[in-house]
């Protein structure tokens, strides 16, 4: 995912920046009070943007909800 359309997302779901530091950025969602670092790549690993995206998005939001576990075994279950 491009960095910009990270910034644009995170700005949408109510983050805010509170510093710049060497390597990252640091992005606070004011109404739950987490932050978290946002790495200065131009290209961010979906993964990392997913986590990042969750972590700063409110509990409310419909998109946080994880997918539903019920779907048979998983891995571990084996």
């Amino acid at each position: 995912m491009k960095r910009t359309e990270l910034l644009r997302k995170i700005g949408e779901a109510g983050g805010v920046l509170i510093r710049r530091g060497g390597k990252h950025d640091w992005y606070r969602n004011p109404d739950t009070g987490v932050s978290q670092p946002v790495p200065r790549h131009r290209e961010i690993k979906d993964r990392l943007a997913v986590h990042i995206l969750r972590q700063l998005r409110s509990p409310s939001d419909p998109l946080t909800s994880k997918p539903d576990q019920s779907r048979g075994a998983g891995r571990h279950d084996r």
